[in-house]
């Protein structure tokens, strides 16, 4: 592969991977850094499937009270002109309110697969699927 070809793929996914690091810290700022501000992000299985950033924020900032400790990491990344397809796993433990539902203390290990546009090096639009069914029966809630 040629090293400008192999240099502008680093760069259309680096985005993720400073989103990914943030998020471990749980520091919600690095999606401002991530997304374009009109961005759409379509999550499948989501009460609201299709999101603003400052929707997804909000859902995400749930996911990291409830799961303080969550670890995202990315497991592959395949890049076609302006996509990337990404396959991610993430763990954590349960010692926050999940919505209704109080901490069970429980464990989870949950995956996922994204298909994001990105433009500019910042998401424009999101396609986001994970086994939301997997993760409450782990918690004991399904």
């Amino acid at each position: 592969m040629p090293v400008q070809q192999e240099a502008r793929i680093l760069d259309l996914v680096e985005y993720e991977r400073n989103w990914v690091d943030s998020l471990n810290r749980g520091d919600l700022s690095g999606a401002d850094k991530a997304f374009a501000p009109d961005c759409v992000i379509h999550i499948t299985g989501a009460p609201v499937p299709d999101l603003d950033l400052a929707g997804f924020k909000q859902m995400v900032s749930v996911l990291l009270a409830a799961f303080p400790d969550l670890r995202f990491t990315i497991e592959d990344q395949i890049t076609d002109g302006e996509k990337v397809a990404m396959r991610w796993v993430a763990e954590g433990t349960n010692t926050g309110p999940f919505g209704a539902a109080p901490p069970t203390g429980k464990p989870i290990r949950v995956e996922g697969l994204i298909f994001d546009r990105v433009v500019g090096g910042r998401v424009a639009e999101r396609w986001e699927q994970w086994d939301q069914p997997a993760m409450l029966s782990q918690l004991g809630l399904a």
